[in-house]
């Protein structure tokens, strides 16, 4: 019998579902479950209960506090460390995986600013210890599609790329309700979520950031934004709060987040329902940026964090034609008969759906100069982001095969990420344009992606 890979899982929020279910379940075979980690022992508690389900009290991992790790590492045997706890600890527990001899797998974002990013580079030098970053939008057919139309040069080289990210007012939201609203927690999100989008556009181009200019503010959300609108005086939580208001997010009402969050507060005080409308929160909700890339290309970039509909649009335009990537995730945000903040896909009637102006999908289509339009076939799996988590998380717990496309990322590719995040913050404090090679994250990012020597 094949000797199994052992994992431990650092963070136990909502994220680690994923990888606890895939350690017991379809990948079990090359990968075993041995530690939860988390400052939050309900938490932990949770998914070592999930995990017993699966595979029995017997096999179920042990649960630990994150400062524990070297520990657990060490007399668990583990061979890779799973992070997939907030953002602002990333730098800290690879660092100490890596140094306690084990690989590290990381969710999006490597970590939220070049100090942390400069941490990470050296532990990897120091030790040869290996850090896979999770890019799971690489792995969606419909952007894998964009990839091999651009790789295959149908409209030349690329001169410029307009790329618009709308998050609605279900999904948008969240970010002001949990531990996101902080950026020194989570970078905001143009390192938070947007460090996806900034991926993206690295690997469809083959390029690396060389300068980004942003600007962007709270426009929506906060306090502020709310007296200015007459907004009335509101509820510090939305759990209790009375119903019908489709900014406020009851856990009650929902027996997952209740199971993970609410039932575990009294271990840490921890709050995931927040009002995206109260005091304190230091991120961004509007965000416009330019990002010059090495090899000439033009980047203009949007965030919107309270559209009513989800989904993004990309063009790239090149020197033989141009490309153009729509996709509507969810055309419209219905709130439940009691509010609470759910989206309740089945408030939507088929014949409403149907009649919708705005309905579910994608199309790619590409068109050369002094040539009609034509739609590109995007073929879709099951399962999220059609298909595209199942494909990643085969790959990273049972190796990468022959890929053309290079989906596979490492911590470089993590650094590339985040490099136009870090450098759109400094961007927005200064007012001022940043030179990528300003900034201190332990490695130059070059053209080709390699370090400079």
């Amino acid at each position: 019998m094949t000797q199994r890979t052992r994992y431990a899982v650092v963070g136990a929020g909502s994220r680690a579902e994923m990888y606890v279910d895939a350690l017991t379940g379809d990948h079990s075979d090359v990968a075993e479950l041995v530690a939860i980690l988390d400052t939050n022992a309900g938490r932990a508690d949770h998914y070592r209960a999930r995990a017993a389900e699966r595979v029995g009290p017997e096999a179920a991992p042990v649960v630990a506090e994150p400062g524990e790790l070297e520990r657990v590492i060490a007399q668990s045997h583990i061979d890779r460390v799973i992070v997939t706890s907030p953002d602002v600890t990333h730098a800290e527990y690879i660092e100490r995986a890596v140094r306690a001899g084990a690989d590290v797998v990381v969710e999006k974002p490597l970590t939220i600013d070049e100090a942390g990013s400069a941490a990470i580079v050296r532990a990897v030098h120091e030790t040869g210890g290996s850090v896979v970053t999770t890019f799971n939008y690489r792995y969606s057919p419909r952007n894998s599609a964009l990839k091999e139309v651009l790789a295959s040069g149908r409209i030349g080289r690329p001169t410029s790329v307009h790329f618009e990210w709308l998050l609605d007012t279900g999904h948008g939201a969240d970010y002001f309700r949990r531990w996101h609203r902080d950026k020194s927690n989570s970078g905001g999100l143009l390192v938070h979520k947007a460090s996806h989008h900034f991926d993206l556009v690295n690997w469809w181009l083959g390029d690396v950031p060389r300068r980004v200019y942003a600007s962007g503010g709270l426009r929506f959300y906060g306090a502020a934004n709310a007296r200015q609108r007459g907004v009335g005086p509101r509820p510090e939580r939305g759990t209790g709060a009375a119903p019908g208001d489709p900014f406020s997010l009851d856990l009650s009402e929902d027996p997952r987040l209740a199971a993970l969050y609410l039932d575990n507060e009294h271990y840490d005080g921890y709050r995931r329902d927040r009002d995206v409308f109260d005091e304190g929160i230091t991120i961004e909700d509007n965000l416009s940026l330019v990002v010059d890339y090495s090899h000439g290309a033009t980047m203009s970039y949007s965030l919107n964090a309270h559209s009513p509909w989800e989904g993004y649009r990309i063009a790239v335009n090149g020197t033989e034609g141009r490309v153009e990537l729509d996709v509507v995730e969810r055309g419209t945000v219905v709130v439940s008969p009691t509010g609470n903040g759910v989206i309740d896909p089945s408030a939507i009637s088929d014949e409403d759906a149907a009649n919708s102006t705005r309905p579910n999908g994608e199309r790619l289509v590409v068109q050369r100069h002094w040539e009609s339009a034509q739609n590109v076939p995007i073929e879709n799996g099951v399962g999220s982001h059609g298909g595209g988590d199942e494909r990643m998380l085969s790959e990273i717990l049972r190796g990468a095969g022959d890929d053309p496309l290079k989906r596979a990322a490492t911590w470089r590719d993590g650094v590339a990420a985040i490099a136009v995040g870090v450098a759109g913050n400094r961007s927005l404090a200064s007012g001022e344009p940043v030179a990528v090679v300003d900034l201190d994250l332990g490695v130059t990012v070059t053209e080709t992606g390699e370090e400079a020597q």
